[in-house]
């Protein structure tokens, strides 16, 4: 093989050879085998590897050959040296990774064609690509029950191949520690704390752990069933809303460039499917923003409890409310897009259409596995109902619009449903990181000066940047201090801050569970790298960047609601509605139940 052209070597620089290719690496100290692989083109297979959790070189599926060393060495864990001579493909290299992958298969449930992630499962693939056709190997598997109690997800060990991700993910990117590994040798199993339940364990049902796992071990708990015999039921008037982010994602599931925006397929797709009504959850984020920058300019001006910190990421609120729960009374009462969605649609849209609330059954979908968690708490009922019926993730829908036999590509575009189809470039940049404090500032800033900011970008809020600050001048003599962080392990960092007696430092904190916010939420397709991350978000400032509204307070369909219903921003019907509390977990509240 021809030999690329080498750069002089530098004191931070080294050669190395992969597969008789001289390439030259920068920076060795820091760099795996698997990277410059990877950085060149060379495709070496994994299981339990992600680029942000440290390695663990558990599956050993990324084992290669170095010249000099006595045997195969893992390429995800192993540093490159000085002249090192790496062989990635050779007999032995894919006979090793054959073995593996047959041991793996012999410890698995071979229910493929029932599992979720039949077609989308890596240790499938990993059998296909090394032409895996009969069982050589024949022996006792594990047989230990299935855990279904969370209202989110769904356990199944007997698919685990013990990858560690989801281990790693849990204690390293959110730091919650509520799974491990435990037993040893043929019994061991990824489980929470004395074995107990996900229901009983410190779980906040972020679902990055099914994100990231490569079989169907972990999965969401479905609703699909339940909404389908809802719209079958003629005596149901069902709707549906769709979460900001949701239109930027699911494309991806169907062929769509990453980061496409397929709003109008989608709401057609919906109306197909049987939906009576689609409706925007970018309406709830203005609807929300509204109470939101009114609660902080209020607590503000008011010499109120500072700093408030955002409540649209369930999962966050459960890390709070079970870790944290002295820190609760920084949080603000609003509740979520979703949820003051919920409520408007059981109230005033009923009202305006005529229809008994008790006849409607409110679906939403969501990127967010913790959405789930959220519609059934018994904070968020008002008048005996719940403001949400039934939630579906993104990929529970994604596997709804294909068993409809629905096309998207092959859709006209359709408006949402209004009065509460209208929405905001605001609302929409919900779904990103930092994305709810800019909204809520370009209002925060009107409702002080009635006038908008000179320059409606807040770019210091932007970014794969898991903690953001950023300082706004609201007037002379008011400057307001903001943080943003997403992923718990960076929630952590803020709360430990609050704790240890600097209150004082922010007016406000936005805080999403999952990192990068909603765009990689637990629910959504599967993209495990930062570049996929990084280009749905930025599809949503785009979509802000373009739209006619990008403030939340000049939303018509916003203006008259508070006109005709609501009465008044922040008002005594708006609290009824839109606003809630928190407790500590352990006083009315055990593990993942309500």
């Amino acid at each position: 093989m021809a030999s690329t052209e080498a750069k002089p070597t530098q004191a931070n620089s080294i050669m190395v050879w992969i597969n008789d290719e001289k390439i030259t690496v920068s920076q060795p100290k820091t760099k795996t085998i698997l990277q410059v692989a990877r950085d060149h083109g060379f495709h070496i297979p994994t299981l339990c590897y992600l680029p942000e959790i440290t390695p663990t070189g558990s599956c050993r599926i990324c084992v290669v050959e170095v010249e000099g060393y006595p045997k195969p060495v893992p390429a995800c864990s192993t540093l490159v040296s000085t002249g090192m001579k790496i062989f990635t493909n050779t007999r032995k290299i894919q006979e090793i990774r054959k073995v593996i992958v047959e041991l793996l298969v012999a410890n698995h449930d071979m229910d493929c064609l029932y599992c979720v992630r039949n077609g989308d499962c890596e240790l499938q693939e990993l059998a296909q690509i090394y032409g895996l056709r009969d069982h050589r190997f024949i022996g006792s598997k594990r047989q230990n029950p299935l855990d279904q109690t969370s209202m989110a997800l769904v356990r199944d060990p007997n698919k685990c191949i013990l990858c560690h991700r989801c281990v790693k993910v849990c204690s390293e990117i959110q730091t919650v520690n509520a799974i491990d590994v435990t037993k040893r040798g043929f019994d061991s199993i990824v489980s929470s704390a004395f074995n107990k339940s996900i229901h009983e364990s410190t779980c906040v049902l972020c679902g990055q752990c099914v994100r990231v796992c490569p079989t169907g071990a972990l999965t969401e708990r479905s609703s699909t069933v339940e909404v389908r015999e809802y719209i079958n039921d003629p005596d149901t008037i069902v709707t549906v809303q769709v979460a900001p982010s949701i239109s930027v994602t699911i494309g991806e599931e169907f062929g769509f460039p990453v980061g496409t925006d397929v709003t109008g397929k989608l709401v057609t797709a919906l109306k197909r499917m049987g939906f009576d009504a689609v409706f925007d959850t970018v309406f709830g984020a203005d609807l929300t923003i509204m109470e939101e920058a009114n609660e902080l300019v209020k607590r503000i001006t008011n010499g109120k409890t500072l700093p408030m910190i955002s409540t649209c990421s369930p999962g966050w609120i459960k890390f709070m409310e079970g870790e944290y729960p002295d820190l609760i009374k920084y949080m603000s009462s609003c509740k979520s897009p979703m949820s003051m969605q919920g409520a408007i649609i059981k109230s005033h849209w009923a009202q305006k259409s005529n229809i008994n609330p008790k006849k409607i059954f409110q679906v939403a979908i969501m990127p967010c596995m913790a959405k789930k968690f959220e519609a059934d708490r018994s904070e968020l009922v008002n008048d005996g109902l719940q403001n949400t019926d039934a939630v579906l993730t993104t990929r529970e829908l994604v596997r709804a619009i294909k068993k409809y036999g629905i096309d998207p590509h092959k859709l006209p575009d359709s408006q949402y449903d209004d009065p509460l189809g209208e929405s905001t470039g605001a609302g929409k940049i919900f779904g990103a990181a930092g994305g709810v404090m800019e909204a809520a500032l370009r209002t925060a800033y009107w409702l002080v000066n009635k006038k908008n900011l000179p320059k409606m970008e807040i770019n210091q809020v932007r970014g794969m940047e898991h903690i953001k600050k950023v300082k706004i001048q609201i007037t002379p003599d008011l400057s307001v201090n903001c943080v943003a962080a997403s992923g718990l392990k960076n929630a952590r960092v803020i709360c430990d801050e609050l704790r240890a007696g600097n209150p004082n430092d922010y007016h406000f904190i936005e805080i999403m569970a999952c990192p990068g916010g909603c765009i990689n939420g637990g629910g959504q397709p599967r993209g495990l790298d930062v570049e996929t991350v990084k280009k749905r978000a930025e599809a949503l400032y785009k979509i802000d960047e373009g739209a006619n509204v990008r403030l939340s307070h000049e939303n018509t369909s916003v203006q008259r609601l508070y006109s005709t219903f609501l009465k008044e921003l922040g008002g005594d019907k708006s609290h009824h509605l839109l606003h809630t509390r928190y407790y500590p977990r352990n006083e009315r509240h055990q593990g993942c139940g309500i």
